[in-house]
């Protein structure tokens, strides 16, 4: 026993003892949990920049694993009704024989992710296979969206074009790094982590969700001919097993943004399949927004039309007609809730809208929707689209100022709701913890939230003054993407994140990347298209644009709630 250590894990479903070998004594608590199958959503890449991986020490003793990591009080020196100390995972080890310890539903990655499978085609196509299938009939293709957070799977009958199963799932990558620039760093700084990435992504994500999706109409993976497959570039290098490392240092340079026609087991994937990489246009306007473009629309209107995924890097196209422009954000993981005080991804126990409803009688008055909640689901945190709607619901009460601050001169039911927070700053309380932690939004939430805001409104405007365009001439915004599809369109508006546009403008067209990846598969003809995007696009590298500082710095303000109202 002197050898071991006894984790006892408090889950909010079970309680699970983890016995942790000598050889992985100083382990992060976090990769710990990651071995035995308890993944924490470690966003930052396990470098303490964020708050995923918190979790209680309820008994025992742990070791701080850098001279940064917090002291910890000893659980045995709590007053019985204090709430055990919050830590972050990866920055501690085990430091004794038995450790008990709670994990909150937010830090856990064993979560049913909402993904966004459907699309909106907004044109025609062929039934002209890349495969042509086979007399039988059976002949099966997938056409498949590799996403940083999520992965999409779309089974289809290559002879008629019936999409006969979707699956989905968490990128299983997600538990190495949470975010590209991540990915790439990993990749950077060990070269065993590019196969670890190629592995993750192709056999524990990919093939999973296939024989999910084979399974639900009984045929198996020899029946597989074809793969189309879109995503950004980095996510493409990382599946085909090229080092995404060029992309990590100026300039930016990737190794292929060309159609790579490979085979399956290429890709690690046990298939006698072909396997398509849609073809991309910059190391950060990749295949998925390519492949948008045409599934959209947008490559075909003489516009003016954008076409914009707000993500964590918030890719925008604009055509207005012969001039065609892209660009890349660098919006950061903020609208997934990392970083934030109760930010949660889009799953179960997340608060994904909230509402002021300005009562006379209760300016407090607060109507609150959680993801899962139809199923008995308690709110556990907050995730991107309910922080668009309080940007935009406390500007129109009167609780934020345009510089995100909390008003002094308030309701006092308002002030109530207002709490310290972090021994500096303010807090307000959004749904009260009845006995737990309270679920909170702090003005460093809406500091982060804000220059996330930010970051995508101004490559929008620079791109439409490059254009010499107004958003009021723009005549489509394709908003593309889950966040896209699950955020209110009148908070995202009147907070300023699609600045100066209305209702009436937008289009909701869905997982667009997935949606060129299917046209793909079934229209060989396609595959031309989507790849001539990528040959007209020209790049507006923001860093570049002598006008972009001061756009965002102008844009890192809440409008005027009486001139930011949808129509």
């Amino acid at each position: 026993m002197k050898h071991r250590t006894l984790l006892h894990i408090h889950t909010p479903t079970e309680i699970r003892q983890v016995i942790v070998p000598q050889a992985q004594a100083r382990f992060s608590l976090a990769e710990i949990l990651r071995r035995h199958d308890l993944p924490l959503n470690t966003r930052c890449g396990e470098r303490g920049l964020c708050d995923g991986c918190l979790v209680e020490l309820l008994a025992g003793h742990l070791a701080p694993l850098s001279p940064s990591a917090p002291p910890l009080s000893d659980p045995q020196s709590l007053a019985p009704d204090s709430q055990p100390q919050p830590l972050r995972a990866c920055e501690y080890a085990p430091a004794g024989a038995d450790i008990s310890l709670r994990i909150p539903a937010r830090s856990m990655l064993a979560h049913r992710p909402q993904v966004v499978g459907d699309f909106d085609l907004r044109i025609p196509y062929a039934q002209d296979p890349l495969v042509p299938a086979g007399s039988a009939g059976s002949d099966l293709g997938a056409a498949i969206d590799v996403g940083t957070t999520t992965v999409v799977v779309l089974l289809v009958n290559l002879s008629d074009g019936r999409i006969l199963a979707r699956t989905s799932a968490f990128n299983r990558q997600m538990y190495l790094g949470d975010d590209v620039l991540t990915r790439i760093n990993l990749c950077m700084t060990d070269s065993s982590m590019l196969a670890r990435m190629q592995e993750t992504i192709a056999l524990q994500t990919i093939l999973p969700l296939l024989d999910e999706a084979l399974a639900i109409v009984s045929a198996g993976r020899e029946q597989v001919r074809c793969l189309t497959i879109a995503g950004n570039t980095t996510m493409l290098h990382l599946l085909a097993g090229v080092d995404p490392s060029s992309m990590g240092v100026s300039p930016f340079t990737p190794t292929f943004l060309e159609h790579r026609r490979l085979s399956a087991t290429d890709l690690k994937l046990p298939l006698d399949a072909q396997a398509h990489l849609l073809p991309g246009a910059a190391a950060y306007v990749g295949a998925d927004l390519c492949a948008g473009a045409v599934a959209s629309g947008l490559k075909y209107d003489q516009g003016p039309s954008l076409l914009v995924d707000v993500g964590t890097n918030g890719e925008i196209l604009l055509k207005s007609g012969s001039t065609f422009l892209g660009c890349a954000t660098a919006a950061g993981p903020a609208f997934e809730g990392a970083g934030l005080s109760c930010g949660l991804r889009a799953v179960d126990g997340a608060v994904s809208h909230c509402r002021f409803l300005s009562s006379p009688s209760d300016p407090c008055a607060l109507q609150i929707q959680t993801i899962g909640q139809e199923r008995g689901v308690q709110p556990q945190g907050i995730c991107g689209s309910a922080y668009v709607d309080f940007l935009a619901q406390a500007r129109q009460v009167g609780l934020l100022s345009p510089a995100g601050r909390f008003e002094e001169n308030l309701h006092p039911d308002l002030t109530q709701r207002l709490v310290p927070v972090d021994g500096y700053g303010r807090a307000f309380v959004l749904v009260q913890g009845q006995g737990k932690r309270d679920i909170v939004v702090a003005e460093t939430d809406v500091a982060r939230l804000l220059q996330a805001k930010a970051a995508i409104a101004a490559g929008i405007r620079i791109l439409l003054a490059r254009a010499a365009v107004t958003p009021a001439q723009v005549s489509r915004l394709y908003l593309a993407g889950g966040f896209g599809m699950h955020m209110d369109l009148d908070s995202a508006i009147s907070c300023g994140l699609l600045p100066g546009f209305t209702r009436a403008q937008v289009v909701l067209v869905g997982n667009s990347s997935l949606g060129g990846a299917y046209l793909a598969l079934v229209d060989r003809g396609v595959l031309a298209e989507i790849a001539s995007v990528g040959q007209d696009l020209h790049i507006v590298e923001l860093n570049l644009d002598p006008e972009f500082e001061s756009t965002y710095i102008d844009e890192l303000f809440l409008p005027d709630p009486s001139t930011s109202t949808p129509s």
